[in-house]
């Protein structure tokens, strides 16, 4: 019983550090992703059939890669593919063992694979759920709400880029400098979307603070690479100023704490100077992008750790200066928060009924918002209606609950 325990425990942790590694290499040659997943979900399904009766090797990543690229050349041999002799000598004359020791080789492999899908020939909004999917081992129903999307939707995207990539032949090789620049918006946006899949999940598991390490990791190895562009220095900016307020968030009893409620003590000092830094050398390079306006934002709110303020007016101005930038549901959301403090919630209630739509409906940081600002202009019982639609388009049992004892203390 125990051996088999340890052999899904093992498994699972292969999946957790180095899916994004092991999709890399398999498709590094074949440019077909969807071909790499099935075959390493096939090494998988072998692992857990053979580890718990033969015990777990020694290098159960190795091992998995090996399993993998057998049912590539087994394909390959059924399908009668051209030069299938040459490709399976390349294949078998890679050696794991000789990057499994050079950490280093992770994130550049995967930084590969992030500027792979950024490739111009593959459509604009499948690029970061693609990363997402590819790199971080994502299914579509988790990744389906960060992008506003309902999951079919975004499968769809995801299996005709995919196909794609096998069709046009896109190269796995690494891009040339000249490239970068042209895919750096889209990997930037992968890195964050990571980062902030891992951040809803308020419940911190394993799991979300895998995701909001790799990002990091990713941001950091980044603007080692773009040394002279700002927006790298933004990004992991913006993601330090929010993993400081990390352990924040959770009451110790468990409970979701708003940011405005949040125990500034708790606030971790090392990576607000971190975050103050790399927003500052962003700033010397006078090219003000979205990750730079949402780092500057971060920056604002946590100025009361400092016992500073900064002016509601000159938030509202961040938040316009974002939007005109890059317009988004959650920073005119946002925003409206913010004018909330400024010039008080009727004025922030009608910015926020100007944006209801569709796309509003099914948003909860919207009702969650409609529903506190009604609550603060006296009208009760249309608050409490918002609320119970923020709960029901909530998936995050603690922020649910917060949200209940926020309709259940208003009057009457």
């Amino acid at each position: 019983m125990h051996v088999a325990i340890d052999a899904h425990a093992a498994a699972e942790r292969a999946a957790r550090e180095s899916y994004g590694r092991l999709v890399s290499l398999l498709c590094a040659r074949t440019r077909d992703i969807a071909q790499a997943e099935d075959a390493l979900a096939d090494a998988f399904e072998r692992a857990l059939r053979t580890w718990p009766e033969q015990g777990v090797p020694q290098e159960p990543v190795a091992w998995l890669l090996t399993a993998a690229r057998r049912r590539h050349l087994d394909e390959w041999r059924h399908a009668q593919v051209q030069e299938a002799t040459a490709q399976t000598l390349a294949l078998l004359a890679d050696e794991f063992a000789a990057d499994a020791h050079d950490a280093s080789a992770v994130p550049d492999e995967r930084l590969r694979l992030l500027f792979v899908c950024a490739h111009p020939a593959i459509d604009p909004a499948a690029r970061a759920p693609l990363m997402l999917q590819t790199v971080l081992g994502l299914d579509v129903q988790r990744m389906a709400g960060a992008f506003l999307t309902a999951p079919a939707t975004l499968g769809q995207r995801l299996v005709r880029a995919k196909n794609r990539i096998r069709q046009a032949g896109i190269s796995f090789e690494y891009p040339q400098a000249q490239d970068l620049p042209g895919r750096l918006q889209d990997v930037l946006d992968g890195i964050y979307a990571a980062y902030g899949t891992g951040w809803d999940e308020v419940d911190g598991t394993d799991t979300t603070r895998r995701l909001a390490g790799e990002a990091l990791a990713l941001g950091g190895l980044l603007c080692r690479l773009m040394s002279g562009a700002p927006e790298p220095l933004g990004l992991l900016a913006l993601m330090l100023f929010c993993e400081a307020r990390e352990s924040a968030r959770r009451s110790p009893q468990g409970a979701y704490v708003p940011l405005d409620a949040q125990d500034t003590s708790a606030w971790r000092m090392p990576y607000l100077h971190e975050a103050e830094a790399a927003l500052r050398e962003a700033a010397r390079r006078e090219q003000p992008g979205p990750y730079q306006l949402e780092a500057a934002i971060q920056s604002a709110h946590t100025q009361r750790r400092l016992g500073a303020s900064v002016p509601p007016e000159a938030l509202v101005a961040l938040y316009d200066g974002l939007l005109a930038r890059r317009p988004s549901l959650g920073a005119a959301v946002s925003r409206c928060c913010a004018l909330a403090a400024a010039q008080g919630a009727e004025a922030a209630l009608a910015a926020l009924t100007m944006l209801d739509g569709p796309a509003a409906a099914a948003y909860q940081p919207w009702w969650a918002a409609r529903a506190h600002l009604l609550a603060r202009t006296g009208r009760h019982d249309e608050a409490r209606a918002a609320y119970a639609r923020a709960v029901g388009l909530s998936s995050h049992p603690p922020v649910r609950d917060y949200l209940l004892r926020q309709a259940a203390a208003l009057p009457g």
